[in-house]
């Protein structure tokens, strides 16, 4: 399969530039992966296709203001760096634009000396693994010097940031939102939970894994950067016991579904941490998730291949299409899909 077979044309406009508001006002393409239909709807009306005794998956990660602004020491030449992975308490695997000129040894200055970071190394993708250097607390220190790293295609700047959050994000270590869970309010959750539908959270620090480029063209020759993952225990026994009942398992986001896959190596969840870079495309077998709400994913993307798999390519690129013919607004702060 290659990865030409994931392309699909979007005009340039339909790129969703501002998040809508309320959340739960983006509108919902709901493709039927059985019947193929394809039904235009609200993103509030989400809960009439969730059925009492289903359980909701959330990814409660949350964002980092991980994108910094530096220079070099030497040239006083500007360099931008956005914190992929916390590998020690002080040391980040990054990207770093432009790349090329930090080399092991540079030193960056951020903030008019108030952080300065080392290059140590470079990594196999062609990151670069740095360590920072700065008095007090580092979240503090980020806090005021990082920007919310928002994808490129968003050209527009963001008036709040924790619109770039969910509603229910917690623990904080992410590169960028799990954007499905964007559409999601509290008066939403509290609608579908009161419907008897358990809500239940996983987490996985969104990082490169997520997000980088598929450069092979041959799909089953790219290899997933790792992203670390976390389930507990009273998230395993609510999934185990619903689908003992013969009740489904949605999933809000990839990022819910290559944590729910890698945590169920034999199709039965267990608890478990650490990293994954499962990579998911079509012939995959899915062992738990039923149902998956997820937003519009870019052409050639490791996104769209898992959604393809779930669904079927050419259903996949087919609902696409109606979006597209239909006006959706695309990507992070655009609509969301439902394949049931």
């Amino acid at each position: 399969m290659r990865v030409s077979d994931f392309e699909y044309n979007l005009p340039e406009q339909l790129i969703a530039q501002h998040p809508v508001m309320p959340r739960d006002a983006s509108r919902l393409l709901v493709l039927d992966r059985h019947s193929d239909r394809v039904t235009d709807e609200h993103f509030s009306h989400i809960v009439d296709y969730l059925s009492p005794g289903d359980v909701l998956v959330v990814n409660d990660t949350r964002v980092i203001p991980a994108r910094l602004f530096g220079i070099r020491q030497h040239t006083g030449a500007k360099i931008e760096v956005l914190l992929l992975k916390q590998i020690e308490e002080d040391s980040w695997e990054t990207l770093v634009k432009p790349g090329k000129k930090a080399r092991p040894g540079e030193v960056l200055i951020f903030g008019d000396g108030m952080m300065t970071g080392e290059v140590l190394d470079i990594t196999s993708a062609g990151g670069r693994v740095i360590r920072f250097h700065y008095e007090g607390i580092f979240q503090e220190i980020l806090s005021r010097l990082g920007e919310m790293p928002l994808p490129p295609y968003i050209r527009e700047s963001l008036g709040d940031p924790e619109r770039y959050q969910t509603a229910y994000a917690r623990e904080e270590g992410s590169a960028a939102a799990p954007t499905a869970g964007l559409h999601f309010t509290p008066q939403l959750l509290a609608r579908i939970k009161e419907k008897g539908i358990k809500v239940v959270s996983v987490l996985l620090h969104v990082g490169l894994g997520t997000f980088r480029p598929v450069s092979a063209e041959n799909v089953a020759e790219h290899h997933m950067h790792a992203e670390y993952y976390r389930i507990d225990v009273p998230t395993v026994n609510s999934i185990n016991r619903a689908r003992e009942q013969g009740n489904k398992v949605f999933a809000v986001g990839t990022t819910v579904v290559r944590t729910l896959e890698t945590a169920a190596p034999k199709g039965k969840l267990v608890s478990s941490s650490g990293w994954t870079d499962i990579f998911i495309y079509p012939g995959y077998d899915f062992q738990i998730v039923d149902g998956l709400i997820t937003n519009f994913h870019l052409p050639r993307s490791t996104l769209l291949m898992l959604v393809s798999a779930f669904a079927g390519r050419e259903k996949v690129l087919a609902a696409y299409n109606h979006a597209v013919t239909k006006k959706y607004r695309f990507f992070s702060f655009g609509d969301a899909m439902l394949i049931v």
